[in-house]
Order: C-alpha cells, then sequence, then structure tokens
C-alpha cells in the first residue's frame, strides 16, 4: 500500500479545509499546504485530526508526497495569487501533472492558464465551485473545464466529493475547454444575483405594501417552497424571516447595504461584449450598487418624494400574485442566463450540454432548485432550443404567471417600491415577444445625424440605405454596424 497522497490542495481558508475534509470522506488521501503554516498545523491539530490528511510546509514537500500524475487543488484567491502558486509549482512538476484552481477566477485567465501550462507540458483545470462551507463539506456543484486530457484523471475525485441528484447523478461533469467551467460558474453565480434580487422585492413589497409581520413573510416564503418556487434561496429567506435572538427578528437590525465579489459584474460586463440583453442580473448588479449608498439615501428620503402609501385588502390574492411575478422573473432570469452561454459557446468554440449544466446546478449550490429539473427537460426535447420561453412547459408558465407579474409590477410603482429585477423581466419579456420594436425610429436617428445607414423591410437584408434628411447632406455614409 502507497503512502502517497491522491492530490493536494493548496489554501486553507473555510472552503479548502471543508474540500479537503470532503475527500478524506471518501476514501482520498489528501495533502494538504497552506503559506502561513499556523494555519496548517492548527488545522491537522483540529478538525483534520484522527484523519488520512497529510500536511506539507513547503511546496517541495507537498510535490513529493503525491502520486504521479500528480493533482494539485488551488483555493486560493483569484487573481495575482492563482498566477503566483502555479508560477512556483511549475519547476517542481511533471509532464503529465495537473493543477486545478476551484477559485471564483475569470474565465479569460482559466483560457491564459491552460494554453500557458500546456506549454510546460501540464495539464490545467478550472473548476468553478459554489455551495459555500455547506456544498465543500458534504457536496458541492463543480463545473470543470480546461484541458480536456485532464479530466479522466481528475473525475474520480470530483465526482466522488461533488452533490448527487436524487437518482445518484454527480453535480460534477466536464463543460468544455479552457474558461468554459469558469465561465458557467460565472453565470451561476449571476442568476444567483437575480434571484436573491427578486427575492428581495418580493420582501419589500410584502413588508411595505401589504404590511406583513415577520412571521406572516415566513409562512408566505415556507409555503412558496412546496411549489413551483422551491428552491435552497427561497427554503432560507424563510428560515432568516424567523430566526430570533432575545426575542428580536436579527433581519429587522441588519444594514441595508450589500456588497459584491465580482462574478455578478463580469456576468453583466460580458453580456454587454456579447451583445446579450442581460437585463435582470444587470439590474441585481445596479440595485446592490445603489444599496451601498446608503448616506446618500438617508439624505434623500428627507427631500425626495414619493407617492402616498397604498392599502391593499385581500392578502392572500397579493400573496398570490407576488408568487406569480418570482416565479415568471426567475424564468426570465434563466432565459438570459442560458442565452449568455449560447453566446459564449459560439465565440469561444464551446460544445456547451445545456441540459446537463442545469443538472451541475440541481444540487449542492446556491441556486439549486426543482425547476432546475424543467430546463434539462426542455433541452431534452430540443438540445438546439434557442430560449427556454420557447419551450412549451415555460411559455404556458409565462402565461399563467403573466396577471399577478403585471399588477404586482404596476402596483409597486404606483406604491413607489422599487422592483427593479422584476419590472426590468417584464420589460424584456414584453420586447421579446413583439414582433416590431421601434428600433426603426432609432436606426433612422443614427443615419440622420451621422449618415449610419439603415437596412428596409422592402429590400434585401444586409442591403444598406443612405437618406439625405435635411437636403443639405453629401453623398458619403459612414460604416454601418450593429449595437
Amino acid at each position: 500500500m502507497t503512502d502517497k497522497s491522491d492530490i493536494a490542495l493548496i489554501g486553507l481558508a473555510v472552503m479548502g479545509q471543508n474540500l479537503i475534509l470532503n475527500m478524506n470522506d471518501n476514501g482520498f488521501r489528501v495533502t494538504a499546504y497552506n503559506r502561513t503554516t499556523s494555519k496548517l498545523e492548527a488545522f491537522l491539530k483540529g478538525s483534520a485530526a484522527n484523519t488520512n490528511i497529510v500536511g506539507a510546509e513547503t511546496l517541495e514537500e507537498l510535490v513529493d508526497s503525491l502520486s504521479v500524475p500528480r493533482k494539485i487543488m488551488l483555493m486560493v484567491r483569484a487573481g495575482n495569487a492563482v498566477d503566483a502558486t502555479i508560477e512556483s509549482l511549475i519547476p517542481l512538476l511533471s509532464p503529465g501533472d495537473v493543477i486545478i484552481d476551484g477559485g471564483n477566477s475569470n474565465f479569460d485567465d482559466s483560457i491564459r492558464r491552460t494554453a500557458w501550462l500546456n506549454d510546460h507540458n501540464l495539464l490545467f483545470v478550472g473548476a468553478g465551485v459554489s455551495g459555500g462551507e455547506e456544498g465543500a463539506r458534504n457536496g458541492p456543484s463543480i463545473m470543470p473545464g480546461g484541458n480536456p486530457d485532464a479530466w479522466p484523471l481528475v473525475k474520480p475525485i470530483l465526482q466522488a466529493i461533488a452533490a448527487k441528484t436524487n437518482d445518484g447523478t454527480p453535480c460534477c461533469e466536464w463543460v468544455g475547454e479552457d474558461g468554459a467551467g469558469h465561465f458557467v460558474k460565472m453565470v451561476h453565480n449571476g442568476i444567483e444575483y437575480g434571484d436573491m434580487q427578486l427575492i428581495t422585492e418580493a420582501y419589500h413589497f410584502m413588508k411595505s405594501v401589504l404590511g406583513m409581520s415577520n412571521d406572516e413573510m415566513q409562512a408566505a416564503f415556507a409555503e412558496w417552497n412546496t411549489g413551483d418556487l422551491e428552491s435552497y434561496l427561497i427554503e432560507i429567506t424563510a428560515e432568516i424571516l424567523g430566526y430570533q435572538e432575545n426575542g428580536e427578528y436579527v433581519l429587522d437590525y441588519i444594514l441595508d447595504k450589500a456588497g459584491q465579489k465580482g462574478t455578478g459584474k463580469w456576468t453583466a460586463i460580458n453580456s454587454l461584449n456579447l451583445g446579450i440583453p442581460l437585463t435582470l442580473i444587470g439590474e441585481a448588479v445596479f440595485a446592490r450598487a445603489l444599496s451601498a449608498l446608503k448616506d446618500e439615501r438617508v439624505q434623500a428620503s428627507t427631500v425626495l418624494t414619493g407617492p402616498e402609501p397604498l392599502s391593499l385588502d385581500e392578502r392572500q390574492v397579493w400573496i398570490n400574485h407576488l408568487g406569480q411575478a418570482l416565479l415568471a422573473s426567475k424564468i426570465i432570469s434563466y432565459a438570459q442566463g442560458f442565452m449568455l452561454l449560447r453566446a459564449a459557446a459560439e465565440e469561444n468554440s464551446w460544445s456547451l450540454d445545456y441540459g446537463a449544466i442545469s443538472q451541475l446546478w440541481r444540487e449542492g449550490c446556491i441556486i439549486r432548485s426543482v425547476f432546475l429539473d424543467d430546463i434539462k427537460a426542455a433541452y431534452d426535447k430540443d438540445s438546439a432550443l434557442n430560449n427556454l420561453l420557447l419551450d412549451s412547459y415555460f411559455s404556458d408558465k409565462m402565461t399563467q404567471s403573466q396577471p399577478g407579474w403585471r399588477q404586482v409590477v404596476a402596483t409597486a410603482v404606483s406604491a413607489g417600491i422599487p422592483v427593479p429585477a422584476m419590472s426590468s423581466a417584464l420589460a424584456f419579456y414584453d420586447g421579446y415577444r413583439t414582433e416590431r420594436l421601434p428600433a426603426n425610429l432609432l436606426q433612422a436617428q443614427r443615419d440622420y445625424f451621422g449618415a449610419h445607414t439603415y437596412e428596409r423591410t422592402d429590400a434585401p437584408a444586409g442591403e444598406r440605405f443612405h437618406t439625405d434628411w435635411t437636403g443639405e447632406g453629401g453623398g458619403v455614409s459612414s460604416t454601418s454596424y450593429l449595437a
């Protein structure tokens, strides 16, 4: 029996430690390393005591402890720290060894690192990991991409530690080459931003328009968690609403000022770069930015006026409306997210399996929900589906949810309650289902002031025209472009 480790993990923050313990539970021998040796010592004497986990105080010791081909997972801060660690490891490794970056890295960095390590005859995996502390310990969602030659080497370990669906399928499958894994993780986080914002908007409406107590809101969220909206985020929202310390609801004392780590912003930026109208997630990012202006909002609340408060009867009817608004907006968020995945796949020559991606998120991650099974079914029926909204299941749900959704958005506007995610989702839906939008006027304006030309409905596609709108223009037109 060899005393060599199956894998090493660098970085002993919360995620790193729990992933190591998870690997140990699944029968893998793991070498742990942290730049600060005191943290390594505390881990080995603490939660890793009486396990098969071993420690290494130097990278040389870490590399020597591993069976060949060596597999090293990095759980360090995204950015320069990842590059610095890789640079330190390269001289110590042999051709065919594997480095796995399990942090929240930008997918562009993973594209670069795949090529960088390939130049050194080493294999790179950029693996998105979702699920937080609990997921890392008991089974996260893992989204690996990078050099496909690495997948057979790391697959047994990553699939063993991943969350499992009810039929035992691991929430971990090869996503695609170079940066595909981290791109999918980025979109996951963007959808997470959207889901969280939608829930907070429903909470705001309940509290400020319906005048519901924390207990009443908890009951509503708990009820929603038994139907189409069943999900981890709805479940924990119900628990948060009911949580008390010393007889006081903790939620009521939390400052209304949110931050972000960057993945939601990256999602919005990439949607702009690829020309995909990811409106809901963009609004979710901006809502956090607005919340951060706490001091200005306090001042503005004493200067700027709004409508008189509304008092609504038939509370249960409005709770049902809110449920419809949440479901319809959630469908839009996922539809937009998968639009972005499709555009990125085309841009980067990735062969993404969208149904399989939905199952990577089915358990273990923050956006896990029953809803994802319906997405899988949609792509099983039509793998070339252009948009989830065009699937019969989802189009029917949109039809059923529209009345309550429109009532909530309209009433929130009348009451002066911001619902940027719900309202932007509705605007997208109405725009997407409209055969003729007013962009013809926009094109005329561009041609008027910049001679940018336009296409005509009565001419072949791609043929460009320019009008001398003032009678004083020349015969030269600008280069056309698509925004």
